[in-house]
């Protein structure tokens, strides 16, 4: 059965015991595999089968006392929550001048009892219509015994609003027996009135955490200059199909992923990559949507579209990004699901405690307190709003982060295993040498300098041999021949071509056997060596990469292939060793080559001569000995150990398989950028234990502060609201983290 992952929007979110309620209904529900609920964002990312109905999703949620979106409806928003709070602020001012005039101002009986009667007016209001999710909290833990944060303060605020009604219904007869008739209903008020203030305050600091999709989503170009019948119009982006013909003139924005086909230009790729220097693109060059076109004009070929655009999938793996849940989050939300019943039992016991002490109203004062101040919003709040600007800081300088888990566990890492083709090299190395072996007189002759039969006789037969490879070095050899205009008629056609991974290749030409591969391969086949082993000492020293070329068992020459190194390599392991982190090299080479690429970058430790199927098996002996790994690599044979290591980290040039097992992937090719994603680790792992701290002691401090009497309910409103403030205000200070890239 094929499985569906989707994102939907929640309402009725308001503390991380709801994130509980609501993950624990959605995996109850047959058919669904995960689902993880994110406060920051109020969606919930859901794995089912594909004959799961969303209904009955939607219908399981809606019992548990939430609402979950299946159907594009807006949300509740900020417009409405605005609109509450400028009238909650306008009767908390009211209700505040009462209060000082009532305590301050001597008043005649008929202004007294004017004002008598306008707080319980205000009260209402503010508890039935700004209150409402309140209620509903209440409501929820009064009909599922579930209760969450705004069913504390649903109970509190209703608790103060029934009492003070009472003691206005029934005055006279309550006043003797409580010995006061004071009310609260400026509790009800006033605490309702900065609740609501505060949540305004906390989502719009909450909408900042997804600037870095808002800009994305920002970048899409909305239409594109499409060439049909020999004349341009200008078609919206939806309309755009894979095989449009499309101009882009200098300045515009390239609507879709495309190829050019006719003219040049030098395109701004910094929205993907993060890397600011433009790149020059010519015919055949592959353009991303949304970059940007500096220079010439040029048609391209649409090749993807809509959703397949590399911008659309970024910002589908930036919001699960941003949607998932690092371990760290589940311990508090699993804390939050114990913490308030908890709290409850704790308020209960407040008021026994202070009505056995011969207080009622003081009891039932304090234990309203209690349930406001211990609102678990800054424990909710606290890790999902740090991934969220974490993620999004890594995605605007070209690191996609793919999951929260891979962001939190990157932050462990203290050994980083580089593949070296492709990762720390270009991946396009160029014939460098050709030895011939001739039994007369065995020597080294430069291409320049060797007879043209030996270099033909080499070269031809080696091109022949790789033609049918996908091997990285065979590109260079067939690059070689072509310069010497050895095209498809000039090369020898191969019969039972045969790859044999990690020694190289076999073939038959005219019912001859030929090998063509490393010393390994040689050894393996009884070749001998003998005449050339000095060579291929000397060239791997010097970091070449050696083939031999073998007719059956006899030799008949070697080609050496140097790869050079990328432009960051040095800088981005200099980087990572500087941060105390082991560097490591793992490659198919042999221990002399590998080594000598090794020295250039100043890496001390080189595991040589793995096998693709052996890497993986690399990466797991580092874990036994206690190593957190991160595995580096672009090939298709560094996916079983980008999947094995800690994080994989995939380079964006690389092959699809391996960007779909690693778990960060370097847009912007940045070696350098490695030590960036740790660093953003770093400090988005030091910002969410500061938050938790934070919302954690500001609990058990308050609780029992509370508990004591010595702050009013109004207070513990104020408190809980600027809580989640701060919360949330910590977690933006990671969009001004400097990453050194």
């Amino acid at each position: 059965m094929k499985e569906i992952k989707k994102i939907f929007d929640v309402k009725g979110m308001h503390c991380a015991s709801c994130v509980r309620v609501i993950e624990r209904t959605l995996q109850k529900v047959e058919g669904v595999q995960a689902a993880t609920v994110n406060l920051a964002t109020n969606k919930a990312t859901v794995n089912y089968d594909k004959s799961t109905l969303e209904h009955d999703m939607a219908s399981a949620v809606k019992k548990a006392g939430y609402e979950l979106m299946i159907e594009e409806k807006p949300i509740e928003g900020m417009d409405n929550l605005k609109e509450n709070v400028t009238v909650s602020l306008v009767l908390v001012f009211l209700s505040a001048l009462i209060m000082i005039w009532e305590l301050f101002f001597p008043m005649s009986f008929t202004i007294k009892e004017f004002f008598h009667h306008l707080l319980p007016i205000f009260a209402t209001y503010m508890l039935f219509v700004v209150g409402r999710p309140y209620i509903a909290g209440m409501w929820r833990f009064i009909k599922y015994k579930r209760a969450d944060m705004d069913g504390l303060v649903g109970i509190g605020t209703s608790i103060a609003f029934i009492y003070s009604f009472i003691v206005t219904a029934f005055e006279q007869q309550l006043t003797r027996i409580l010995n006061t008739e004071h009310t609260y209903y400026d509790v009800t008020i006033i605490v309702i009135g900065l609740i609501t203030l505060g949540k305004y305050l906390e989502n719009r600091a909450k909408s900042h955490t997804s600037d870095a999709i808002k800009k994305l989503v920002r970048l899409q170009a909305k239409t594109a200059k499409v060439i049909m019948d020999g004349k341009e119009m200008d078609m919206p982006i939806e309309q755009v199909t894979v095989g449009h013909l499309i101009r882009v003139r200098p300045g515009e924005k390239i609507p879709v992923d495309g190829v050019i086909i006719e003219g040049e230009s030098s395109i701004d790729e910094s929205m993907i990559t993060g890397e600011s220097m433009p790149v020059d693109k010519a015919i055949n060059s592959q353009v991303i949507g949304a970059t940007i076109n500096k220079s010439g004009s040029f048609i391209m070929k649409a090749t993807k579209v809509g959703s397949e655009t590399m911008l659309s999938q970024i910002i589908k793996l930036v919001e699960e990004a941003q949607g998932s849940k690092a371990p760290i989050q589940r311990m508090a939300d699993t804390v939050s699901s114990y913490f308030v019943p908890a709290v409850l039992a704790i308020a209960v016991l407040t008021f026994i405690g202070w009505v056995l002490a011969g207080n009622f109203v003081y009891g039932l004062v304090n234990m309203i307190a209690v349930l406001i101040v211990a609102c678990p919003c800054a424990m909710g709040l606290a890790t999902p709003t740090a991934i969220m600007v974490g993620t999004g800081k890594g995605a605007e300088n070209g690191i996609l982060i793919k999951d929260a888990e891979s962001l939190e566990i990157a932050h462990k890492v203290n050994t980083v295993v580089f593949d070296k083709t492709g990762t720390l090299t270009k991946g396009t190395p160029e014939v460098t040498d050709i030895v011939i072996a001739r039994s007369d007189n065995d020597e080294a002759i430069s291409k320049k300098r060797s007879p043209r039969f030996a270099r033909d006789d080499v070269l031809r037969l080696a091109a022949s041999l790789e033609k049918g490879s996908e091997h990285s070095l065979a590109d260079a050899i067939l690059m070689e021949a072509q310069s010497y205009r050895f095209n498809d008629s000039k090369l020898s056609k191969v019969e039972n071509f045969k790859a044999i991974s990690g020694f190289g290749i076999e073939g038959y030409i005219k019912d001859k056997k030929y090998l063509l591969g490393n010393s390994k391969l040689m050894e393996k086949e009884n070749v001998d060596l003998a005449s050339l082993v000095s060579y291929i000492e000397a060239f791997e020293s010097q970091g070449k990469t050696v083939m031999v070329l073998a007719e059956d068992k006899n030799v008949l020459g070697l080609i050496a292939v140097a790869d050079t190194l990328k432009e960051t390599a040095y800088a981005g392991v200099q980087a990572l060793q500087k941060k105390g982190i082991e560097v490591v090299i793992i490659t198919g080479d042999n221990q002399r080559t590998a080594e000598a690429i090794a020295s250039k970058l100043g890496i001390k430790k080189v595991l040589a001569e793995v096998l693709p199927d052996q890497k993986e098996e690399e990466i797991r002996k580092l874990q036994k000995i206690g190593k957190v790994v991160a595995m580096v690599g672009d090939g298709i044979n560094d996916a079983p150990a980008l999947a094995a290591a800690d994080v994989g980290i995939a380079m964006g040039s690389g092959t699809g398989i391996a960007i779909e097992s690693g778990d960060i992937i370097l847009m912007n090719k940045d070696l350098k950028s490695i030590a960036s994603a740790i660093e953003l680790s770093r400090k988005t792992m030091r910002t969410i234990k500061f938050n938790l701290f934070w919302a954690f002691g500001y609990n058990i401090i308050l609780i029992p502060v509370a508990m004591m009497g010595w702050i009013s309910p109004i207070f513990a409103g104020a408190a809980m609201a600027t809580s989640s403030i701060s919360v949330v205000s910590n977690s933006l200070l990671l969009k001004k983290v400097k990453l050194n890239i």
